[in-house]
């Protein structure tokens, strides 16, 4: 799953295709699909035949493209990112692709951990566009995530000039939520919250999802409860926050809960794993949860196959929590955690090298938690179960003046 920058850029993680599946009969049923012919499906099929009529349409494609990133956000269907790039099919692999296009192919690449190539569309757009909001917040995004956080806080406070108080504060919290300032960018986000009254549904979400992760950070648990709930409210099919809620209830030991919430949510890798990791616990479960686990292992089989490497954190919680294989975690783990540093990335390596028994290769996000002054809550708890060492290691570059 990704950053809570993620709910604002609609870049969601792409759902790993298991292996083409050819029925026996034409009359076979191969997936239920939400029922949206309404007035908005009926616009996109009127859209479409325009553009297969006039393929080099800018404006058209253009716009196409963002109602499918929209939508890939809005019903967690992930299959309305590929209908994004084929609308964009003409200039998808130019190098100096318009501006328009290549702000919308940087957002599908960062949700395919194409970072690389992401920001040189993003860093083209903004030489072009200085003034464009949402490649500067696209960028923070990607850069948050590879945990570059001093490049990401500028992109951030480019903002200030350019969207709403509330975009700028929530995106700076975000980054200064891992470097040290938990507690101060969490007040200062509440108040911009309180202040902002009227902000797009979205927005609001954003922020109360990321203020949830703060207070769970903090072992506030009650008060990220709230938070969660009330972000649910607004946007209640959103993928990373189904995801994030679905974690404080695992780690609360509140299985049930989890597979109410996620029973119609599986499309996505992502929340099929949780749901599978709550079946697991309820006895009554155990068939559901021998299909989920296939269906996964089947879905991950194919990623691999592909060389498809967005799935990995999840690949690795698979290996570790459903699997039992702690060796195959650990490996998964660091080659996720050599592409993003987001607090769940180091989480997992943290505890698949204490399955594995290999404090060793836990010392690289040991180090990182120190230097940047990452504050959680379970992170601690890893941290002392590695050995006292690791905390007073911890504790001693605290001291020393590194943060």
């Amino acid at each position: 799953m990704k950053t809570p920058f993620s709910l604002l850029c609609a870049c969601l993680p792409l759902l790993a295709w298991a292996a083409p599946y050819t029925p026996k009969d034409g009359g076979a049923v191969i997936e239920q699909l939400p029922r949206r012919a309404d007035a908005t499906q009926l616009a996109l099929r009127g859209l479409r035949q325009q553009l297969n009529a006039t393929p080099d349409d800018l404006a058209l494609a253009t716009g196409l493209a963002q109602r499918y990133i929209a939508l890939a956000r809005s019903d967690t269907d992930p299959r309305y990112l590929g209908y994004a790039q084929a609308a964009l099919a003409p200039w998808w692999r130019q190098t100096a692709a318009p501006v328009p296009v290549r702000l919308l192919r940087a957002t599908i690449l960062q949700s395919i951990h194409q970072f690389g190539p992401a920001l040189q569309d993003l860093d083209a757009v903004i030489i072009q566009q200085p003034q464009n909001a949402q490649a500067w917040l696209t960028r923070a995004t990607v850069l948050t995530v590879q945990g570059d956080y001093t490049k990401a806080t500028a992109a951030c406070a480019r903002l200030s000039t350019l969207t709403t108080q509330l975009v700028t504060v929530t995106c700076i919290a975000n980054v200064a939520s891992v470097t040290g300032r938990a507690a101060s960018s969490e007040r200062l986000l509440e108040l911009t919250r309180q202040r902002s009254a009227g902000a797009a549904p979205e927005l609001d979400s954003w922020a109360l999802t990321l203020l949830a992760e703060m207070a769970t950070r903090r072992g506030e648990l009650t008060l990220a409860e709230a938070r969660y709930k009330t972000a649910l409210a607004r946007q209640p099919r959103d993928s990373y926050l189904l995801g994030a809620y679905a974690d404080f209830l695992l780690d609360r030991q509140r299985p049930q809960e989890v597979v109410k919430l996620l029973k119609e949510q599986q499309r996505i890798d992502a929340l099929l794993l949780r749901y599978a990791l709550a079946l697991q616990s309820l006895p009554g479960q155990q068939t559901a949860f021998q299909a989920a686990k296939a269906e996964l292992a089947a879905r991950f089989h194919a990623a691999m196959q592909r060389g498809d490497t967005v799935h990995q954190r999840e690949q690795a919680r698979f290996a570790l929590f459903l699997q039992q294989d702690a060796p195959a975690a650990l490996q998964l783990a660091q080659q996720n955690w050599a592409i993003q540093k987001e607090v769940p990335d180091m989480r997992i390596v943290l505890e698949a090298a204490l399955a594995a028994r290999n404090d060793g290769a836990a010392q690289p996000v040991l180090a990182w938690i120190a230097a940047n002054g990452v504050e959680d809550v379970v992170l601690q708890r890893l941290v002392r179960q590695l050995g006292p060492q690791n905390g007073q290691k911890v504790s001693f570059i605290r001291k020393a003046g590194v943060l």
